[in-house]
């Protein structure tokens, strides 16, 4: 039988549970553990944000090397060069052109399209299912062919029933599926039912179809097939932990350690290991939760009056705190890769899923799907209004020009980093209408550089300069002979629309019923190469008086932002009169009923 996917050997999946693996995993790679130490550790205090002798515990920001702590070892075994999917994968451009196979005439409740590996021969094997039809249909250049309620394209697996793809991740005693499919399904399964759901069924499938009748039998059976079993759910732990918020998905993982427990001891204690690896990386997700919480609290303070300008002119400037471009486009790298690690790959496509009914139940798991993505958006919103006010603030025209031509040299330094998240933030501060009406200070400023990197991220052509780019700091984190050129940090806002326009762009299912897989790979494909940029281990020091200063200082709101403007350089009509005005009176009346 065809193989699941093209992708086959670029997974490498995970060890077999023996107990030399095992001692090695434990000494070689240190199980996840907080950033931020106790996880009920006490919040900190206004005061301690703006006190550069506060605690490590109280700043994700200063810590050692903080991606070795929370980051999947699932994830760490893929090497960079090894990227999910290849050049040579099946499914191109023009996949979604090729013509759909027709539905199969019957459904097998035992997985039409399994297979197994002969380990003496490493040929696959058709599945147990003799009564399994088999057609081929040739299409252009490529052959279809249907096993059951299984379709495949060129040995791609690219349609299914929803039931047959469940029946297909659930291992056997002499079969375990491929590892691109197992992390394809395990992404894009949340947009047909919610992970809880998943999880009940594959258990239930694993149970069922071990028993027997016979006890002795029984105990044999689950003997057999646990290392398999848990090697699944570790890989659905380490890759998608966060799934296991729920208290329901926690409940079904514990459910199955007693299934395990009853036939095989090492397995349960591998299990029992992998639980308290996934309680860990939730501990520690939950902790810089509370402390990005905790820090936007503090910068959504306002900043000082407005009512006079020399009142502002006393607020501290970024280029009081660092004067080099290249060490604040390396502490902006490093807030980038921090944030990033933490957000889970299917916050990608959780965010087109039907909202579970059901999620509004209390408890300690009850957290929203993708606050870690709407964390990072805010992270770039935040940036780009910091840029923006760092240019408003200063009362004369040579320190605001010098602030300016300061943000373009770090924007050229995140350009040559591989850091286009920032990049593109500090080249929107700095044509936001605020900024880019300050004309005479503009007219002291070099623009050369700048021009250069607006062409870079020049919107036209769907980003086309932008996308050239970053296929060149792709190849070269591919090549790279140290961690620095390892750095790729997409500019997140466009891979995100990149995703959302995949999934609008092609139906999830096909006329037939069957789910569109080819769609699946595609998606997952896309989320793996967030994936290996996720990964990378920043090299540069910390700074962490730097660090507290970009994550902490408060930033103007847009009215404000105009209202400094205006201040800086006064208004050029009778339209931007009535605006300053109308601004005036009412940040003044929000001032007095604060």
């Amino acid at each position: 039988m065809p193989p699941t996917t093209p992708y086959a050997g670029k997974f490498s999946s995970c060890g077999p549970y023996s107990s030399s693996s095992s001692s090695s995993s434990n000494n070689n790679h240190p199980q996840p553990h907080s950033p931020y130490h106790n996880y009920m550790a006490t919040k900190p205090t206004k005061e301690q944000f703006y006190n550069s002798a506060y605690c490590v515990s109280e700043n994700p920001y200063d810590k050692p090397q903080p991606h070795t702590s929370y980051r999947s070892s699932s994830v760490e075994a893929m090497s960079t060069k090894e990227h999910y999917y290849n050049s040579n994968c099946a499914v191109s451009e023009n996949s979604y052109s090729v013509p759909q196979p027709h539905s199969p005439r019957q459904h097998s409740t035992s997985c039409p399209g399994r297979s197994y590996r002969d380990t003496s021969s490493s040929i696959e094997q058709p599945c147990r299912n003799s009564a399994a039809a088999t057609r081929g249909n040739f299409y252009g250049c490529g052959i279809t062919t249907s096993y059951g309620e299984m379709c495949y394209h060129n040995n791609s697996l690219v349609s299914a029933s929803l039931e047959a793809l469940i029946q297909h991740l659930v291992p056997t005693v002499d079969y375990y599926p491929d590892r691109s499919y197992v992390f394809t399904f395990l992404l894009s399964s949340r947009l047909f039912l919610p992970p809880y759901e998943l999880m009940m069924r594959v258990c239930h499938l694993c149970v069922e179809q071990q028993r027997s009748g016979d006890t002795l039998l029984d105990k044999i059976r689950i003997r057999e097939v646990a290392p398999k079993l848990v090697q699944l759910l570790t890989e659905w732990t380490e890759t998608f932990p966060y799934d296991f918020r729920d208290e329901r998905m926690m409940r079904c993982l514990k459910d199955m350690t007693y299934h395990v427990a009853r036939g095989d001891e090492y397995s349960w204690r591998a299990m029992q290991q992998m639980t308290q690896r996934l309680i860990k990386r939730l501990s520690a997700l939950g902790q810089y939760e509370e402390a990005v919480a905790a820090l936007s609290a503090v910068a959504m303070e306002r900043p000082t009056s407005l009512k006079s300008k020399q009142t502002s002119a006393q607020r501290m400037d970024i280029l009081s705190v660092c004067d080099d471009p290249f060490i604040l486009a390396q502490q902006l790298t490093h807030i980038e890769l921090d944030r990033l690690s933490f957000i889970g790959p299917e916050e990608f496509i959780q965010t087109f899923a039907k909202k579970d009914p059901l999620d509004n139940h209390k408890g300690f798991f009850r957290k929203r799907k993708t606050s870690n993505l709407e964390a990072y958006i805010n992270w770039f919103n935040r940036l780009t209004y910091l840029v923006a006010t760092e240019i408003c603030m200063p009362v004369k025209k040579k320190h605001r020009a010098r602030i300016i031509e300061f943000f373009i040299d770090v924007a050229q330094e995140c350009f040559n980093i591989g850091n286009f998240n920032s990049l593109m933030a500090i080249i929107t501060g700095m044509n936001m209408s605020p900024v880019a009406r300050l004309k005479k200070t503009w007219n002291k400023v070099n623009t050369d550089k700048f021009e250069i990197l607006e062409h870079q991220m020049d919107p036209s052509s769907n980003f086309s300069n932008y996308r050239t780019a970053l296929r060149g700091a792709t190849q070269r984190s591919e090549m790279a002979h140290s961690s620095q050129e390892k750095i790729v940090i997409p500019f997140f806002s466009l891979l995100i629309k990149d995703i959302y326009f995949l999934n609008e762009g092609c139906s999830s299912r096909l006329p037939n019923g069957h789910i569109n897989f080819e769609k699946l790979w595609e998606l997952a494909k896309q989320v793996s190469e967030f994936l290996v940029w996720r990964q990378v281990i920043c090299p540069f020091d910390r700074d962490r008086r730097i660090l507290q200063y970009l994550v902490t200082t408060p930033v103007f709101s847009e009215d404000e932002l105009h209202l400094a403007s205006y201040e800086s350089e006064g208004p050029e009509n009778n339209l931007e009169k009535d605006s300053r005005r109308s601004l005036r009176t009412s940040l003044l009346h929000r001032e007095n009923r604060s």
